[in-house]
């Protein structure tokens, strides 16, 4: 048997490789590489923000081919209904049987691209999936594959056709992620990466290798769970989540999940960082991920040109940080 120190180095060398192949596709954007990477290694599902054709596809892709899994991606439209997801049965007229026909959804990663512009009910049916690991196709369960994750992009909710999630919903995403413009410099290197010798816009993930198995993701997991957290950080998560539901401004603060978000990501991130413990600085880097989407803000904070994350780094201030 290997000892807790072997299974902590083996685990963060595998996180680095993963996290070095991705850089081969994914021009800039570390961040949001490395809140993905968090949310994997935790278990979670993650809610993306930002304007098409930042590279959200070619992100998953490539996640999904550094440790050979499958990937799928799902339009969602107005008119898209919960069996497009999820599968279905169909008659089968040589067998005179029911078959069951199985949707998207059966993947490891799943891109559910432009998730606010979808139904109330496809939208449930795909909150069964991320909350159970199953699906449920004529009163009958099957398992999703392990690792699964939902990556699910929104755009900002001022365009047309768009609507606000219900908070039941945003509430079972691990982390809620911002995609912002590159910078000029990473920007010059898209372009280079994108049109070079190459016909058309399709996406190039061949400089990404596969480093484990998808077993290997659900070991990694494992490590995290068992990465150690004090009783003092325990404290501070719960100390920044009841902050948000006293701090004047704020019509809904997080609730118990918003701190449980907390710790599995900061164990997450702690490993990431190349720890076996999680410190006050990994709940704070991880906190505006973790939280932005659990509170609301009362109108006449957002008349004064207050956002969520600027809430949120104010909370961050005031609330002292434990010393461990």
């Amino acid at each position: 048997m290997s000892s807790p120190n072997e299974s902590i180095n083996r685990a963060i060398d595998a996180i680095q490789r993963i996290r070095t192949e991705l850089k081969q596709a994914v021009v800039g954007q570390h961040d949001v590489i490395d809140q993905v990477l968090i949310a994997l290694l935790a278990a979670g599902h993650v809610l993306i923000e930002g304007v098409p054709g930042l590279g959200k596809t070619l992100l998953v892709q490539a996640l999904a081919k550094t440790f050979s899994g499958q990937s799928t991606r799902i339009q969602f439209t107005p008119d898209l209904m919960p069996s497009d997801v999820t599968g279905h049965a169909m008659y089968d007229v040589k067998t005179e049987e029911f078959r069951i026909r199985k949707g998207p959804i059966f993947t490891h990663l799943l891109l559910a691209d432009e998730i606010n512009r979808a139904p109330a009910k496809t939208q449930a049916a795909l909150l069964e999936v991320m909350q159970e690991q199953q699906v449920t196709i004529e009163g009958k369960p099957f398992s999703v594959n392990k690792p699964f994750m939902t990556l699910a992009t929104q755009n900002p909710v001022e365009q047309e056709g768009t609507y606000p999630l219900p908070e039941a919903q945003l509430d079972r995403f691990l982390l809620k992620i911002k995609i912002d413009y590159p910078t000029e410099t990473e920007e010059v290197m898209l372009l280079r990466q994108v049109t070079a010798a190459k016909v058309g816009e399709s996406l190039d993930v061949s400089p990404v290798s596969a480093v484990i198995k998808p077993e290997g993701i659900i070991a990694l997991q494992k490590v995290v769970a068992g990465i150690k957290v004090d009783d003092k950080i325990y404290e501070y998560a719960v100390h920044i989540v009841q902050a948000t539901r006293n701090w004047s401004g704020v019509s809904m603060g997080a609730g118990p999940r918003g701190g449980i978000s907390l710790i599995r990501a900061a164990r997450a991130a702690a490993l990431l960082a190349e720890r076996d413990f999680v410190t006050p600085d990994d709940i704070k880097d991880i906190a505006l991920a973790a939280l932005r989407h659990r509170i609301r803000l009362a109108p006449e904070l957002e008349i004064e040109g207050y956002d969520t994350d600027k809430v949120l780094m104010t909370i961050l201030e005031k609330v002292e940080a434990p010393r461990l």
